[in-house]
């Protein structure tokens, strides 16, 4: 704890009783969770340390992170989404070489009151969310009285908290204006738009064709969640219309592995009929049949990224946020000539 704060202190600006103070921070039931969190986020503010309801670390790290993932918008697997556990490697071997420990939280915040009890009852020194789901605003209102936590996602308009994730509008004209200059003309998107970083990488797509003059024709927009049967259906859907297409830009690679296997089993050749291309660059997506054709994000770098700035950050110095650049990863999917 902090030699300059004392239980008094903590007593006197929380207007309770010294006792009341001590049991709070020992997470005592004798002391309602209101009380409870009023001390200790006037803790925090003072520097005093503690970790609510947590025995001494044995492994003597220098902090705790804890992770979050918030119910997913566009994802229905969540932790055993392929994206998420490799997202997650990053964080953990970027928390190990700094000598942190991290903890997964079984908590899916949804409103506003979720989020400012896990900030004050959490045992970590930051928060990592993974995904903003429907909490971007609650986000802005929370980012208003805490500054220990980050979020991977999207940079969007009059965002007040720091985000990390790639370069979704940049990732989606690359990937879309990859199929275009294989002289693809009828591309489908496959993704869910209500996501924010769907939505910026269906932006991309829509200015890639526009940078050639070519429109997008709006039936060969269609929603898919981030699961393989769920895009597989889109697919089916697509072929049963007797749309014509040529390209798949899927907004995810499971996505785009459900639309392959949508094609084969219609009979349509990748990538010599319908030329596929993902996002995630996921390990699995190298191992496919063909393999998937994908924009890739650094997982490493997100991880250590978010570790390293939850770390520095301090009042006087908040976090910034900042994308990544993504790479095209040409494979058969596309065709390798």
């Amino acid at each position: 704890m902090s030699s300059r704060t004392r239980l008094e202190d903590l007593a006197s600006i929380a207007g309770v009783s010294i006792a009341t103070v001590s049991r709070a921070l020992n997470n005592s039931p004798a002391v309602n969770d209101e009380t409870k969190r009023r001390v200790w986020k006037i803790a925090r503010e003072q520097n005093y340390h503690f970790r609510p309801s947590m025995p001494a670390l044995l492994s003597g790290a220098t902090a705790t992170i804890a992770v979050v993932i918030p119910t997913p918008q566009a994802r229905q697997t969540q932790v055993s989404d392929p994206f998420f556990q490799e997202l997650i490697g990053g964080i953990a071997e970027a928390a190990r070489a700094s000598s942190c420990d991290i903890l997964i939280s079984h908590l899916a915040p949804k409103s506003q009151d979720d989020l400012a009890s896990l900030m004050t009852a959490n045992r970590a020194d930051g928060v990592i969310f993974l995904g903003q789901s429907q909490l971007h605003d609650r986000f802005n209102r929370l980012a208003e009285t805490e500054n220990r936590f980050i979020v991977w996602g999207a940079d969007l308009p009059g965002q007040k908290y720091c985000s990390v994730g790639s370069d979704n509008l940049r990732g989606g004209t690359r990937a879309t204006s990859h199929l275009l200059n294989l002289g693809r003309r009828r591309i489908a998107f496959l993704g869910d738009t209500a996501a924010p970083e769907v939505q910026q990488r269906y932006e991309g797509y829509v200015e890639a064709h526009r940078r050639i003059g070519i429109s997008v024709d709006p039936a060969l927009v269609v929603p898919a969640q981030f699961e393989i049967s769920y895009a597989e259906s889109a697919v089916d859907g697509l072929i049963s219309r007797g749309l014509k297409f040529d390209g798949i830009f899927a907004a995810g690679d499971l996505i785009a592995l459900g639309a392959i296997r949508s094609l084969l089993k219609t009979g349509r050749k990748v990538p010599e009929e319908v030329a596929v291309i993902g996002y995630d660059n996921i390990q699995l997506s190298a191992y496919t049949h063909p393999s998937l054709t994908t924009i890739s994000q650094d997982m490493g770098k997100a991880g250590r990224l978010m570790v390293s700035k939850l770390l520095s950050a301090t009042e006087s110095s908040p976090m910034r946020s900042e994308r990544l650049p993504t790479e095209l990863i040409v494979r058969e999917s596309c065709g390798l000539a």
